[in-house]
């Protein structure tokens, strides 16, 4: 089955840098685009912050973050990342990482994404 595993959170001073790796199993990881999107609070809304397509891996960023994070990825190891730099108290949230259904990165609605992992809880102090 379709496992999707997010790690690399924790707790950061404003300022500070964290990098998120997601972790893929029992799908075709390099043909699938992949997503990273946030939740700051419960009940709030889910954000789509970067995608990278498969193939010669084009990136999008939400502008709450372009310029900032850094979204990656490594085929050999079916592991997605994301380098946080900058990081700041609004940037606290819980990360996602979700599969799309294909190789080209539908947007960051988070709609067209199939598979989700669990999330990984980032906390920026100031």
């Amino acid at each position: 089955q379709v496992q999707v595993v997010e790690s690399g959170g924790g707790s950061v001073q404003a300022g500070g840098s964290l990098r998120l790796s997601c972790t893929a199993s029992g799908l075709r990881f390099v043909n699938r685009a992949m997503g990273w999107f946030r939740r700051q609070a419960p009940g709030k809304e889910r954000e789509g912050i970067s995608c990278i397509s498969a193939g010669i891996g084009y990136r999008y960023y939400a502008d709450s973050v372009k310029g900032r994070f850094t979204v990656s990825r490594d085929n050999a190891k079916n592991t997605l990342y994301l380098q946080m730099n900058s990081l700041a108290p609004e940037d606290t949230a819980m990360y996602y990482c979700a599969a799309a259904r294909d190789s080209y990165c539908p947007g960051l609605t988070g709609s067209e994404y199939t598979y989700w992992g669990q999330g990984t809880q980032v906390t920026v102090s100031s």
